[in-house]
This record gives structure tokens, sequence and C-alpha cells, in this order.
């Protein structure tokens, strides 16, 4: 099968496109490499260094790409960045979504993978959230992800194009950026590697639902075959791990015995998430497999190995 990656040589895209290419479909990586990095790129796909913003770009890898199944990944990703420059996160994550469907569209795509959020949702009325929880996005961030996600529904209903979206968790993983304001996980790697002493923000008891990268990919994989269309998926692991959990589980990966420094909560943050993944288990046969602690020894040593 034809697959056209947007973001993949980003943290997650990346991840999608090594598993595709493993799996034998020929794969299309479309990435600018404004968030991505070269040394994520799979050898084995072809890539097309375009921005999902640059239209005329955009045509002409579609053109020769010919793709049966586009994955979008490519975003803006930062939940504070998009607070600061609403308008730049809209122009990357609405109008250059609303260019991929355009060129989907164009060029007879059978199916469109979405990378959504679980920051669609409101504060939690009720955890595990499903998919129908009530949806009132606090950041920039969430109100664009869920301006696609009507968009692409809208592209399914007006044109038949068949898609799935996924709604992440906290996904975690090897490759993710130590220097970002995401990914808690990466974050204190860096720091304990780094013996920097890392930031609770608030009193530790903060919960979040991680998710192994391999995971969502694994998702992703099956989500290219004729399985649970035209439907909203949770992805995580449907477990709220408190941020002193995550900070301990490093801190022994790391083998430190630094103690946290602690800082305000951060305004507009719910105190608890964790997401229902009835929904994705059922439609895609699909269920999570790495633990946290496995996860998170993956990731510090990956760090030690590109350090």
């Amino acid at each position: 099968m034809r697959v056209l990656v947007t973001g993949g040589a980003g943290f997650i895209g990346s991840h999608i496109t090594d598993g595709l290419v493993k799996g034998g479909h020929d794969v299309f990586v479309v990435d600018n490499l404004s968030e991505g990095h070269p040394d994520n790129l799979n050898p084995d796909a072809h890539v097309l260094r375009v921005s999902i913003n640059d239209t005329e770009g955009l045509e002409r890898a579609f053109a020769e790409a010919k793709p049966d199944v586009v994955s979008h990944h490519a975003a803006q990703i930062s939940v504070r960045n998009s607070m600061y420059d609403p308008t730049n996160d809209a122009q990357v994550n609405i109008i250059g979504s609303l260019n991929v469907l355009q060129c989907a569209v164009k060029h007879d795509v059978e199916r469109f993978i979405f990378a959504s959020s679980s920051a669609v949702y409101s504060k939690p009325q009720h955890l595990p959230m499903k998919e129908s929880h009530p949806k009132m996005p606090e950041s920039v961030y969430g109100v664009s992800k869920l301006s696609v996600e009507h968009f692409v529904r809208l592209y399914t209903d007006t044109y038949g194009i068949k898609h799935k979206i996924f709604r992440y968790g906290n996904v975690f993983g090897p490759r993710q950026n130590p220097h970002g304001e995401a990914g808690v996980v990466a974050i204190f790697t860096g720091q304990f590697m780094r013996g920097e002493q890392p930031t609770i923000f608030g009193d530790g008891s903060k919960t979040r639902d991680y998710i192994f990268v391999s995971d969502i990919a694994s998702a992703n994989l099956a989500a290219i075959g004729d399985v649970g269309d035209n439907e909203t998926y949770n992805l995580a692991r449907g477990i709220g791990v408190s941020d002193f959990e995550i900070f301990d589980a490093v801190r022994g990966a790391a083998d430190s015995s630094m103690e946290p420094r602690y800082a305000p909560v951060r305004s507009g943050e719910a105190q608890h998430v964790s997401l229902d993944l009835t929904k994705a288990m059922h439609a895609l046969s699909w269920q999570p497999r790495v633990t946290l602690y496995d996860g998170i020894l993956q990731v510090v040593e990956h760090y030690r190995l590109m350090h």
C-alpha cells in the first residue's frame, strides 16, 4: 500500500513510518523539518521536504506519492506556543490540515488518518473519559485539533474519503524532544542525565494518561486497513499516572537519588485525566502492550546512546 505520512520526521510520525516500512508498505514522508529531525527519517522511505502550508509543493508531493492512505501527523505541537501565537497555530494546524485534505480529495486518497489530542476535551466530568465526553478545549491547540476533526468528518460526508481520528493521551518514547515544554518523561530524562534538578508543578498529585509511542504506532498500522472507519478513538493506557510517579520512575531508571523541586501549579491544567480505550480495543483489535516503566527504561537508554 502507498502511504503518505505528514510529519514523518517528527517524534510520533517517524515511529509510524518505521512500522509502515517494516510492514512492506511504500512510504512517502512529507516534512519541512521545522519540528522533526533528519536523524528520525527512515532511509527506506521517500522523503519530500515540503511544508503543509506550501500548497504547490504539497500538490507535487501528492502527485509523486499517489497515496492510498494519508497519515496526517504534521502539526504545531506546543500547547504553550499556541497561546502565545494563536495565528501560527491556526495556520499550521487548521489551514495546513485543510491543504492536506484538499490534496487527498484531488488525488483520490481512500483513507485519511488524523492525529488529534485529548486536549479537545473539557475539564473531566467523569473518568475515564469516553469519546463522547464533552468537548470544550482550554487551549488554542485543542481548539485547532477539534476544528480539524470537524473538517475531516465533513470531507468524509462530502467527498467519501474514509477516516479515522485518534485522540492521543500523553505519548512518550525515544526521539521525543527533552528540551520542549511537552513530554514530561523526555524532559525529566534530559534533566536527570544532565545532572539538573527536575521541577514538578504543584504537589505531584496531578495525573495524566501516558502511552508509549510504539503502541501508538501499532494502532496507526491497524488503521490503514479496512476496519473501524469513520470513527474517533482514544489512544492511551486508560490509567492516570501522577507527576511524582513519573518523576520517581525516571529517577529510578536513571540511577539517581535527586529530589524534585516544586513550583506553583500552572493555570488551566486539569487535575486528573484518563481516557477510556474500549472503543479502540474492540474496533481495531488493539491494546497497549508497553508498561510505563519499560517504556521509561527505553527512553533513558535512548538518551544515553544519543549523548
